[in-house]
């Protein structure tokens, strides 16, 4: 792997810090935030464990193939949902329809995605001459990869995708306890420049690498940073405080079909039968999770008014009781 993907790591976080940071200033939460310094500690490492698992990821892509990475990341929204039950995120109650979709509907996503990534079948819609021998290129790319190292870069892929759903539970706590998402996202991205500025002075020694030129590696820096980091981080962390691990978790399988859609839309990539199969059976089992999150929410509030009505009139009747017995 070329050292130069930490420093652009770096500098596109650098990019979204900076403009976090004014937001963090004008937040009336922002004294509050300094005097919680548990919290803080928490924020920083879990956001240096997510750093960590990129890093996994990437090296773990460069020893094995793309291919070996999308299949491995297709078991993340099952790992959320064991994790979210032993940390009692999630109930796993059989009797209830909801809990019964939700477990169904993992499985069907998760099985969708590795169609989609291992299954291709013949094709539907041909591609151009140019991404075909662009593909074909990367199909040989691939196949290098997997002939040397394919065992070591599982192993790192195995262990990124093991810390992905542990920072979504960690980070859902956090935000229960802190509902402040740029502020910790600005933390994120200060954790995570530091640490990848650490790893690239050992990697990269070399200053001239470090220049930053005018050219599409400088936008490409900016549209991540604000973009991914920045816009895509607050959006996520949002998203764990409202709904919970096992909903974003979701979305994983998802992107996969909405990113064979734009290939064959924008790119001209070739259509494959699997890859209609798969994102079939992926929208199945995502629509299926959906609708045992919103049945699990509607039984919650009809359990928690029924407990209001009958508190409500224990405490109409109370003083007749009282009067009686006396």
């Amino acid at each position: 792997m070329k050292f130069a993907t930490y420093l652009c790591h770096d500098y596109n976080k650098s990019v979204c810090y900076v403009k976090l940071c004014i937001k963090i200033v004008k937040s009336s939460s922002f004294r509050t935030f300094f005097y919680n310094l548990f919290c803080l500690l928490v924020v920083v490492a879990t956001w240096e464990g997510r750093c960590t698992s990129q890093i996994m990821g990437y090296t773990g892509i460069t020893y094995s193939s793309p291919t070996l990475a999308s299949a491995i990341s297709n078991l993340v929204p099952a790992f959320t949902f064991i994790l979210a039950i032993i940390f009692r995120m999630e109930k796993l109650a059989f009797r209830n329809w909801s809990c019964r979709a939700k477990v169904l509907g993992t499985i069907v996503s998760v099985g969708g995605a590795f169609i989609v990534t291992l299954y291709k079948g013949p094709k539907i819609v041909l591609s151009s001459p140019s991404s075909s021998h662009a593909a074909s290129l990367h199909n040989s790319a691939s196949v290098l990869a997997s002939q040397s190292n394919w065992a070591l870069g599982g192993l790192f892929l195995t262990a990124e995708y093991i810390l992905v759903p542990m920072w979504y539970i960690v980070q859902t706590q956090i935000m229960k306890e802190y509902p402040a998402e740029v502020i910790v996202v600005c933390f994120y991205n200060l954790c995570v420049s530091i640490m990848a500025a650490v790893v690239g002075v050992f990697t990269e020694p070399d200053t001239s690498k470090w220049r930053i030129r005018l050219d599409i590696a400088l936008a490409s820096i900016i549209c991540s940073g604000i973009f991914g980091s920045g816009l895509n981080n607050t959006i996520h962390t949002w998203a764990l405080r409202l709904k919970g691990p096992v909903f974003v978790a979701m979305f994983k399988p998802l992107s996969i079909a909405i990113a064979v859609a734009m290939g064959v839309a924008f790119l001209g990539d070739t259509l494959y039968l699997g890859s209609i199969l798969g994102a079939t059976v992926i929208v199945l089992g995502f629509y299926t999770v959906m609708w045992g999150k919103a049945k699990e929410e509607m039984d919650e509030e009809e359990c928690n008014e029924y407990s209001n009505l009958e508190s409500s009139a224990t405490d109409k009747k109370s003083p007749l009781l009282q009067n009686y017995r006396k």
